[in-house]
């Protein structure tokens, strides 16, 4: 037994010595090629051996001829070790210089191309990482490139509508200096009128901008559906009596909801608007809401012919509209993206679809616990 112990002993300090200068080559080394570092862990590896068999061999004074069968299957098994460690540093070497090249190539035109030779598990994961961020980053290239087209549509869209009533407004105040109206009650009348449309415009855009910003509060509170419903019939009720449209939504039922009252009014408000105004006369807007599962479903209904199928994903984009629309006073386009904005806000979301005759607008909204 105590010859075991200093066998064991003498080994651990031979091997010891050589893990030492190992660690310090590697120390030394650390910023060099990958494959250095491996060869440098081979050999320490068979230093480590050779060294303890060559003090284990001098303690217990071998032959020279032992010594040498020994000290020659170490060096063969040096050979390979290092050789073998050499072909893997080589291979994870060339591996490392292809993601280099395609993470080059990713930064210069976008795309992420993953290397097509087998790599280690660490670099395969690496390069499969790379591409999901490549695609990531592609799908919001796109939107901002959407976006950024929405917003030109839209500061074109709101320049020529506000130079139609500014022009209006110059007009009629330039005749009523000049004493020319001849009616100038009427012309007081339209220029109310065009200031309440520039104002209704402006409270849009600061609206949608608080939406884009992410700076809308909201304070929901628990309602019931037939009276966020009846609020926003009584609000455009007139509208639909100048337009010689029926509002239907009596149906309601009292289905509890937990939003903010006033942005709520606001969302419903847009829709019916928006449907009154696409709705012929003699026309019907109804209003209706279902309970599916842990959601509510408050939909608009209208008459007014049904969307082309390929405007249908670009309704609730902002400054949209369609080419019926694209004179006074259909607006700016920026309700229906309100209308997205603050549904979003609530955790809920947005649809429309074409039904017989018309389309329908449908709001999905969690329903309370």
């Amino acid at each position: 037994m105590r010859d075991l112990l200093l066998i064991a002993l003498y080994a651990f300090l031979g091997a010891a010595a050589a893990g030492l200068l190992g660690a310090v080559a590697l120390r030394m080394l650390r910023r060099r090629s990958i494959a250095v570092s491996l060869t440098v862990v081979a050999a320490v590896a068979v230093s480590a051996m050779l060294a303890g068999t060559l003090s284990v061999a001098r303690a217990m004074f071998l032959s020279s001829h032992d010594l040498g069968v020994v000290t020659t299957v170490v060096a063969m098994a040096a050979a390979v070790s290092l050789g073998t460690a050499l072909l893997l540093g080589r291979q994870v070497v060339r591996s490392c210089r292809e993601l280099v090249g395609a993470a080059r190539d990713f930064g210069q035109d976008g795309t992420f191309a993953a290397p097509a030779a087998p790599a280690p598990a660490e670099l395969a994961a690496l390069s499969r990482e790379l591409a999901a961020t490549g695609e990531r980053l592609a799908a919001s290239r796109a939107r901002e490139r959407a976006l950024e087209t929405s917003r030109r549509e839209l500061v074109a869209w709101i320049s020529h509508d506000l130079r139609t009533p500014l022009a209006g407004l110059r007009a009629m105040s330039e005749a009523l200096e000049d004493g020319m109206a001849a009616d100038p009650a009427r012309y007081h009348r339209q220029m109310r009128a065009e200031v309440e449309r520039l104002n209704s415009m402006v409270t849009d855009l600061f609206e949608l901008s608080r939406i884009h910003a992410g700076a809308l509060c909201l304070s929901p509170t628990r309602m019931s559906l037939y009276d966020l419903v009846g609020d926003a019939l009584a609000g455009a009720d007139a509208l639909a009596r100048a337009q010689g449209v029926r509002l239907v939504g009596g149906g309601v039922e009292p289905l509890p909801v937990e939003v903010d009252g006033k942005e709520m009014t606001r969302v419903l408000s847009n829709l019916l608007v928006n449907a009154i105004r696409h709705t012929p006369a003699d026309g019907t807007v109804a209003v209706a809401a279902e309970r599916r599962a842990d959601v509510v479903v408050l939909s608009v209904t209208d008459a007014c012919g049904g969307i082309p199928e390929e405007d249908l994903p670009r309704v609730f984009d902002t400054g949209w509209r369609g080419s019926p629309a694209r004179t006074p006073p259909s607006g700016a386009g920026l309700g229906l993206a309100i209308v997205r904005g603050i549904v979003e806000a609530h955790s809920g979301h947005a649809d429309v679809h074409n039904v017989p005759g018309g389309c329908r607008f449908e709001l999905t909204l969690p329903a309370p616990a």
